[in-house]
Parts: C-alpha cells; structure tokens; sequence
C-alpha cells in the first residue's frame, strides 16, 4: 500500500496538513493552560502546524493560549479560527476578527471560518470576509456546519467560490455526510475539516477497532483517526491535551489502513444508505 498522504489541497492551491490540533474546551482554566500550551507546542515539533480553534472555545480563552503555544513559531502554523454567527454582521466581523488577532498576538488569520449559520445573511459575511482577505488580515475563508442545501446557496453567491473548506462533525460513528455533502464538497475541491476525529473519545475504548488496532500495532484511537484522514479530501483536527496523545495522533499519520481493514471497518460502522440531517455537537 502507498503512504498515506500527509497534506490535502485547498481550492486557492495551497497544500495543508491533514491532521491538525483541536483546541475546543482548551482555555477554560488557567491551571490546565500549561499544559494545553505545551501539547500544542509538542504538536508543532512533530510536524502538526494546523491549529484550529475559535472565539467561541473558551470565551476567547482558547485563542489566548494558542497565542502562548505559537509564540515565535507563528510562520510555522497554518492557523484557523471561527466567527460567531451573532458576530456575523459586516461591522460584528471586522471587530471578532480583530479581537481574536489580538488575542493569539498575530497579524494574520491563514483560514476565517463562519462558526455556524445565523440570521445574518451570508451575501454580507462573506463580503466583509472576502474585505479583510484583499486587507491581510485573513488569507483565506470558509465556513462550518454547513449542510449540503447550505454550500448550494452559498455557491451561488457571487463570491461564494471563495470558500475553501468545511468544517464538519465526521468520523466512524457519525458518516452521514459521505452520502451527498462529502462528494460535494470533494466534487468542488472543497476540502473538509473534521471535528472530534474520534468521537470525543468515545471510539478509544471500542472493542471492535481495537482489534483492528491491533494488527498495526495502535491503539482504536489511532485506528479512528487513521480511518478519518485516508478519506479524500478530509483534515482531522483532534484535540489533544496530554503530551502522550499528542504524539499518538501523531504517529496515526504513518498508519496504512489495507483494503480489509476498510471493509471491516464499514461492516462495523456502515455508510449511510440514505440522507441525514448534518449532526452537530
């Protein structure tokens, strides 16, 4: 079997990692900052540079400890942050946009992401996203949680092709959008960012990936989040908060899943036969 691939391509043609470095609930205690800004750190020197994170995590909190962790490292990061749709509006963008440069200590955004859909209309979210690109302040934007029926809408905009990804809830036990926002986005090159990789830990303990596991010499963790970046076009962002994770998730990259283990796999966790609402948590 070839080696996994280690990057995906955005529409504007730049290359990303497809595993990158969650930070949602980071930022919540100062006592546990520490640690979260040396697991991110960790992350960075094993090759990981895609953050993800947001105004949201943490009530800025999160954005802050990023901030710490790329501290004279920020031209090694592919870094990536969310609007709040109440923050949605022409002027409410500009203002979380500064905010959250200011927080994390930079100059730039690499990829600005409308967190979820709200009552702003996307015409003015993404005019004043496509301003602060042609400004500097962003060098690329997207959006999250957006279904299917969503990216047609958006598509339609005038500058609605400007987006170059979707970040979404997908792995084993959540497949829903293989059936049409997957091929989709894939179909547009549209690249999509998946949230909680391994089921917010759930799939860790699962018996049946662990026997998989096994045969690679990983844990069902690994196993998970291996399954989730051989699918085309897809980047994982599991968050990661003790050191020994940080290089677990890590060496996942190396994981070469065989023909079997796919179709073990979707034995146990089958593809969805039919549409579903796009699940969110």
């Amino acid at each position: 079997m070839p080696s996994p691939s280690t990057t995906t391509t955005l529409p504007s043609g730049e290359a990303v990692p497809v595993l990158g470095q969650g930070t949602w609930m980071m930022g919540e205690d100062r006592n546990r900052a520490a640690d979260e800004i040396a697991a991110l750190r960790l992350g960075l020197d094993l090759g990981v540079t895609l953050i993800d994170t947001a105004e949201m995590y943490g009530s800025g909190g999160a954005e802050k400890v990023v901030g710490e962790a790329i501290a004279g490292r920020r031209d090694e990061v592919f870094l990536v942050s969310k609007v709040l749709p109440s923050n949605a509006s022409r002027n409410g963008v500009v203002r979380a946009c500064e905010a959250s440069l200011k927080r994390m200590h930079t100059d730039r955004i690499d990829l600005y992401l409308l967190h979820w859909r709200g009552g702003v209309p996307l015409s003015e979210t993404i005019a004043v996203f496509e301003e602060l690109r042609q400004s500097g302040k962003i060098r690329h934007w997207g959006v999250s949680n957006f279904d299917t029926d969503d990216m047609e809408e958006m598509g339609r905009l005038r500058a609605g092709k400007g987006a170059q990804t979707n970040q979404v809830l997908y792995n084993l036990t959540r497949r829903g959008i293989e059936f049409d926002l997957l091929p989709w986005c894939r179909e547009g090159g549209v690249p999509v960012m998946a949230y909680s990789p391994v089921e917010q830990g759930a799939l860790a303990d699962n018996k049946g990936l662990a026997a998989i596991a096994a045969r690679h010499d990983a844990t069902a963790a690994q196993l998970a989040l291996a399954w989730v970046m051989a699918q085309a076009g897809v980047i994982a962002i599991p968050k990661a908060t003790r050191l020994e994770h940080v290089r677990q998730n890590a060496a996942a990259r190396d994981i070469r899943l065989t023909p079997e283990d796919l179709a073990e796999l979707d034995r146990l966790f089958p593809p969805p036969a039919r549409k579903r609402p796009l699940e969110m948590i």
